[in-house]
C-alpha cells in the first residue's frame, strides 16, 4: 500500500508525473483513435476497433466528434504547459499545487466523459461532466494568471539581471507568460460563448467547410477566430517555456520579449475581431510577424548557446566542429530547429496562400484548398507535440545513446511526414489532377511512415517510463525525493522571507 502511494504521490502531485500522466493520457487516445481515419479505413482496423470498443458512429455527427476530440486533446495538452510552466517559474507552493490540482481534475473529467459522449451514445449526464471539466481547466487558467502576476515585488529582478526587465525590474519573460496566460482566458471564453449558441442560430461544422461560401454568420466567424487564436497562444506559450529550458537572456532575450508581448496582444485583438473587422487578418499577419521574430531570436540564442558549450575546449572552431557541437544533444537543437522547419511547412505556406488565394487557390476545386488549410493545422500541431516531448525527455533524465536515438528519429521521421503533407497539399502546383496519383502514392507512404516512427518512438519512451514506475528505486523515486526537497528549500526560503518583512515592518513600527 505505502508503493502505491509513493507512485500516486509521484504521478499527482510532481511536475514530471504529472506531465507523464496527462502525455500518457494522449498516447492513449491517439492511438485508439487514430485507427479511425486514413490508410486504417481502408485496411479495416477502423471496422474492427469500432466493433471492439462498441463505438456509435453516425455519418451525420462526424463534424461533432472531431469537435469533441480536439478539444479534449487541446485541453490534456494545455495542462501539460501548465504543469511546466508552475514548475520552472517562481510561485507559492499552495499556488502551484492548487493550480496542478484544478487543471488536472479538469482535463481528465473533460477528456474521459468528453469522449464517452461523442464516441459511446449520447448520455447527456457524460456532455454535462464535459463542459464540468472544461470549466475547472478554465478556473484553473484564472488561478495560473492570477499566479503570474509579474508586477509582485516578490519576483522583481536585481539590476544585474541578464533578462529583460523594466527600470523597476519586472520580469518581462514572466509579463509575456501571463499576458499569454490572459489571452488564452479570453479566447477561451470567445469560444465558450460561441459554443452556448448551439442549437439555437448556430450548428456543428469545421473551419475548413466554409472557406468557400460568401456570408459566414457571426458565430461561424468567432468559432473560426477562436480556432486561429488558441493553437497560437499553446505555441506562444511553448516558445516561452523552451526559452526558459535554455535560460533564454542577454540582448537576443531583450529583444524578444518585448515583441512576444505586443505580438500576443495584437494576434489576440486580430483573431477575435474576426467576427467585426474585415480587415481583422492584417492585424493577425502584423501580431504573428513579432511573435516569429521573437521566437527567432531564441533560435540564434540558443544555437549559439549549444555551438559555444560543444567547443570551449577548442581555441577556433571551424564549421564543421561547430556544426558538431550544435548537433551533438538532439533534444536542446530540436526544439529550435522544429521552429525553423515550421515556415517551411506551416508559415510559409500559410503566407503563400494568403497572397496568392484568389489568384491561385480559389480556382482550384474545393477539395484541394481544403487539405491544404487541414494539413496546414495539423502539422503546426504535430510540430508543437514535437517540442513538448524534446523538452519532456530532457526533464526526464534522458540520457546517452536513448537521448540521440529518440531525438533523431522524432526530429527525421516527423519532418519527412510534414515534409511529405506539405508536398501533397500544395501538388497541385506542380501536377494536374489526371497525373497526381504517383506524388499521393509517395507522399502518403512517406507521411505513414515518418508518422509511424515517431509514435513508435514514443511507445518506447512510455514504456521506458511504465517499467521504471515498476522498479522500488527507480527514477521516479529520485525525481520525487528530488521535487520534495526542491519545494521544501523553497518553503523554508518562503518563510525566511516573510520573517525579514515582518522583522522590518515591526522596526519601522518602533521608529
Amino acid at each position: 500500500m505505502q508503493a502505491l502511494k509513493q507512485r500516486w504521490n509521484y504521478l499527482f502531485s510532481s511536475t514530471k508525473g504529472l506531465a507523464l500522466v496527462a502525455i500518457a493520457m494522449i498516447s492513449l487516445v491517439t492511438a485508439i483513435w487514430g485507427m479511425l481515419s486514413g490508410p486504417m479505413v481502408e485496411w479495416g482496423v477502423r471496422d474492427v476497433v469500432v466493433r471492439l470498443f462498441g463505438m456509435v458512429l453516425i455519418q451525420a455527427e462526424r463534424e461533432g466528434r472531431i469537435i469533441m476530440l480536439y478539444h479534449t486533446i487541446a485541453m490534456t495538452v494545455v495542462a501539460v504547459e501548465v504543469y511546466f510552466i508552475t514548475g520552472m517559474l517562481p510561485m507559492k507552493k499552495h499556488q502551484q499545487t492548487t493550480i496542478n490540482a484544478t487543471i488536472t481534475i479538469g482535463y481528465l473529467t473533460a477528456m474521459i466523459f468528453g469522449l464517452l459522449f461523442g464516441y459511446f451514445g449520447h448520455n447527456f449526464v457524460f456532455h454535462g461532466l464535459f463542459l464540468v471539466g472544461q470549466s475547472l481547466v478554465f478556473f484553473g487558467g484564472i488561478l495560473f494568471a492570477a499566479a503570474l502576476w509579474p508586477w509582485n515585488k516578490e519576483y522583481l529582478l536585481p539590476p544585474e539581471s541578464p533578462k529583460a526587465k523594466t527600470k523597476k525590474g519586472v520580469d518581462l519573460e514572466r509579463v509575456a507568460f501571463f499576458v499569454m496566460a490572459v489571452a488564452t482566458l479570453l479566447s477561451a471564453t470567445f469560444g465558450a460563448v460561441t459554443g452556448s449558441y448551439w442549437g439555437n442560430g448556430h450548428e456543428t461544422f469545421l473551419g475548413e467547410d466554409l472557406i468557400r461560401v460568401p456570408h459566414k454568420t457571426a458565430l461561424q466567424k468567432a468559432i473560426i477566430g477562436h480556432l486561429h487564436i488558441m493553437l497560437t497562444l499553446i505555441a506562444v506559450a511553448l516558445t516561452l517555456i523552451v526559452g526558459n529550458w535554455m535560460k533564454f537572456k542577454g540582448i537576443y532575450h531583450k529583444i524578444a520579449m518585448p515583441m512576444m508581448i505586443i505580438g500576443t496582444i495584437v494576434i489576440t485583438a486580430g483573431a477575435l475581431s474576426v467576427v467585426w473587422l474585415p480587415w481583422a487578418h492584417t492585424t493577425i499577419y502584423v501580431g504573428s510577424v513579432l511573435v516569429m521574430f521573437a521566437a527567432l531570436m531564441y533560435v540564434i540564442y540558443s544555437w549559439d548557446v549549444l555551438i559555444k558549450e560543444g567547443t570551449t575546449d577548442i581555441d577556433k572552431p571551424n564549421f564543421f566542429q561547430k556544426m558538431t557541437a550544435l548537433l551533438r544533444d538532439p533534444l536542446k537543437f530540436g526544439a529550435g530547429w522544429q521552429m525553423v522547419f515550421m515556415n517551411f511547412t506551416v508559415s510559409g505556406v500559410g503566407i503563400f496562400m494568403a497572397v496568392k488565394l484568389d489568384e491561385i487557390f480559389r480556382v482550384w476545386p474545393h477539395r484541394d484548398e481544403r487539405i491544404t488549410l487541414t494539413g496546414h493545422w495539423h502539422i503546426l500541431s504535430g510540430i508543437i507535440a514535437t517540442i513538448i516531448l524534446f523538452y519532456y525527455a530532457d526533464i526526464a533524465g534522458m540520457k546517452g545513446k536513448a537521448r540521440k536515438w529518440f531525438g533523431w528519429i522524432v526530429i527525421i521521421m516527423s519532418d519527412l511526414a510534414f515534409g511529405a503533407v506539405t508536398v501533397f497539399s500544395m501538388k497541385r502546383l506542380f501536377v494536374t489532377e489526371i497525373e497526381q496519383q504517383n506524388v499521393v502514392n509517395w507522399t502518403m507512404l512517406l507521411t505513414d511512415i515518418g508518422l509511424a516512427a515517431v509514435l513508435v518512438a514514443l511507445a518506447v519512451f512510455m514504456l521506458w517510463r511504465l517499467y521504471d514506475l515498476f522498479l522500488a528505486n527507480g527514477r521516479w523515486a529520485d525525481e520525487l525525493k528530488t521535487e520534495r526537497r526542491l519545494r521544501a528549500e523553497e518553503e523554508i526560503a518562503e518563510s525566511k522571507r516573510k520573517l525579514e518583512e515582518l522583522e522590518a515592518a515591526l522596526e519601522e513600527e518602533l521608529k
